[in-house]
């Protein structure tokens, strides 16, 4: 991590405040989570972390988010004023280069024409049909500074102005219709952007690439040339075979700017030392270092690697939309639930016998389905979600392995939670063969307005003699980008063959989720869900 290496550089410089040494020690901790600590009692929802004199969120959102919690509870706010940057990085629309490059020879294009209006069309739009459809990943904005200033953004856009978005613009059916119709073309979400490129990169280098049903992905600059050069391959360095070309919407974009927030916890001392660890970090040396990650240094300026690395046309001269008002982006928050593009998931959950083993004192099931239950709280009611229940043929079950317990129909989690307490656990566990039927069952389900998706919860390997053939399954499986169904899985013990589900998930485009340890079984589920 940059900032820790240059926290080492700085303690070992020398660098006196007061007549006295300075020692800087730095945590790693998104956005998002250490808002939330902040806002709450730090030593309980972070209690493996000292509570922070400086704060380095990677936007001013998230100081104008930490702001409206303090006021709400009626305490001092913690981050009341505006606080200088220690590098910047714009949001971009990242393409494979034959794409990006022939978006840019179009012209300035808007958010709008690039994300929303080629959805049915694809690309024909841009004379080249046999590319298929366009969608493109973005992660959740509940979790990820880029997947909130991409909807940020696409507000901004729908109403022609770089600033000044408001409450009532966010009521406008207009821009309402305009930001519904970017996200329809969501391919998938994702709870990390990072993982999401380095999926791609992994794929790119491995010679026989994984299909992707993503024309673009939203994210930040510094990302595109980290991908480009090598920083998010398997191997470090390694270059990808097709780099990734930044493509900058002629609107404008949302400027990631990594505040600088000296917390009121500080003691004199500390600010003292705050006051000269920024310093330092503003000094040449250091914001060469992030240079050399892609960055763009504390006064926005761009370096010629860096543009010369993500291709971008017009990268000099951007527009940047100013942060909208805490309390619009809570709005925005508030009402991404409803605009977002909703989903159809099966559930396939493991009924083995070994699903009866202890974790202290409850069993595999009872912790899964717990988890579950939680995580799947956080899908919309306008979701559809069936849920099949899968180990091999038993008493209860004589004639298949899986059995669906309830058809795909509106969302309803008390309904769903009932279903998946009540199930019988025994059997082995036939995995292949409900992962093919269930990818089947999708697809003669299919709705193209929606994402499409299995989820598998298993605690095993697969134990079906009748149905063993994982390469039969790969291929199976494998994306149609016309019509893609993903499959996530989470594998939630010890015994579980996770290398297995990562190659099923990958083979689909989809994501398998390690909760292999107990303990990370509920922030896996939160994860997962953030993908619809």
């Amino acid at each position: 991590m940059l900032l820790g290496e240059l926290a080492e550089r700085y303690n070992k410089s020398n660098r006196r405040v007061g007549g006295r040494c300075a020692v800087v020690t730095v945590h790693g901790l998104s956005s998002g989570a250490a808002t939330d600590a902040l806002a709450g009692e730090w030593s309980v929802k972070q209690p493996n972390l000292p509570r922070p004199q400086v704060w380095l969120p990677t936007s001013t959102l998230w100081t104008g988010q930490l702001k409206l919690r303090d006021e709400a509870a009626g305490r001092p706010a913690q981050t009341p004023g505006q606080y200088p940057s220690i590098a910047n990085s714009p949001l971009v629309i990242a393409m494979p280069q034959p794409k990006g490059e022939l978006l840019q020879q179009q012209g300035p294009l808007g958010w709008g024409e690039i994300l929303g209006s080629s959805g049915r069309t694809g690309w024909a739009t841009f004379g080249r049909p046999e590319w298929g459809r366009f969608t493109f990943g973005k992660v959740n904005p509940n979790l990820s500074t880029s997947g909130l200033a991409a909807t940020i953004a696409s507000y901004y856009a729908a109403i022609n102005r770089a600033s000044d978005l408001t409450e009532s613009d966010l009521a406008n059916p207009a821009v309402t219709q305009y930001v519904r119709r970017i996200e329809a073309n969501v391919s998938h979400y994702s709870d990390d952007i990072v993982d999401l490129l380095k999926d791609r990169a992994e794929a790119d280098l491995s010679g026989t690439a994984a299909p992707t049903d993503m024309s673009a992905v939203v994210t930040q600059e510094e990302l595109v040339y980290q991908y480009n050069e090598g920083e998010l391959s398997p191997t470090r360095g390694e270059k990808p075979r097709v780099p990734l070309v930044a493509v900058y919407p002629k609107e404008g974009t949302f400027n990631l700017d990594h505040p600088y927030v000296v917390l009121p916890s500080a003691s004199p001392e500390q600010r003292d030392a705050a006051a000269d660890f920024l310093a330092f970090l503003q000094e040449p040396p250091q914001q060469q270092s992030f240079s050399r990650l892609g960055f763009r240094d504390h006064k926005q300026n761009a370096s010629r690697p860096l543009i010369a690395s993500v291709g971008g046309r017009g990268a000099q001269d951007l527009t940047y939309f100013d942060p909208p008002d805490p309390t619009v982006v809570k709005a925005i928050l508030t009402g991404w639930g409803t605009l977002r593009k909703k989903a159809n998931i099966l559930v396939a959950v493991d009924t083995s016998g070994s699903m009866n083993a202890r974790i202290g004192d409850r069993t595999r099931f009872q912790v899964a389905t717990r988890a579950a239950a939680k995580g799947f709280g956080l899908l919309n009611s306008e979701d559809q979600v069936a849920l099949w229940s899968f180990s091999s043929e038993t008493e209860q079950r004589p004639k298949s392995p899986y059995s669906e317990e309830v058809r795909l129909s509106a969302f309803d989690q008390r309904s769903l939670t009932s279903e998946i307490n009540n199930l019988h656990v025994e059997g082995g566990t036939a995995l292949y063969a409900t992962v093919r039927a269930a990818h089947r069952h999708m697809l003669d389900h299919y709705d193209q307005s929606r994402i499409n998706a299995v989820v598998v919860l298993t605690d095993g390997k697969n134990e079906y003699n009748k149905d063993n053939n994982l390469a039969r399954l790969l291929r199976d499986v494998a994306l149609d980008p016309e019509r893609p169904i993903k499959i996530f899985c989470i594998a939630f013990d010890e015994q579980s063959d996770f290398g297995t589900l990562d190659r099923i998930a990958k083979a689909s485009a989809g994501k398998a989720f390690d909760a292999r340890d107990p303990a990370k079984i509920d922030d896996a589920f939160v994860k997962l869900v953030s993908s619809f």
